[in-house]
């Protein structure tokens, strides 16, 4: 099972086991996670699960859809390294991810 660290606003890290097939989103929100707020529940429509994936770990994950870019092009906080965690889906070969929990997730 994939295990996902959260690098959290606060300055502290949390590690989730989270289901191959489920997002970065869904660990977060269902370990209570603060940072990630996901208000539309992961429709790719609200960009309030902003993180930030770097070097290998972006690897992990395919290209952003035009939605997924469209959204982040707009967004306050925005570097190239930015995606939504409702659009991060691990899979079985991934072991360990580390994402970056963005503060301008309306925390």
């Amino acid at each position: 099972m994939p295990t996902v660290v959260y690098q959290l606003p606060d300055g502290s890290a949390s590690s989730v086991d989270v289901p191959a097939g489920q997002t970065v989103m869904d660990g977060s929100v269902r370990n209570n996670l603060p940072g990630i707020v996901a208000e539309c529940g992961g429709s790719c429509s609200c960009a309030t699960c902003h993180v930030y994936v770097e070097d290998d770990a972006a690897e992990a994950f395919g290209e952003p859809s035009m939605e997924e870019q469209d959204l982040l092009e707009y967004l306050e906080g925005a570097r190239p390294c930015s995606r939504l965690a409702c659009q991060l889906v691990l899979n079985a070969t991934i072991e360990t991810v580390t994402v970056t929990v963005a503060q301008s997730n309306g925390v």
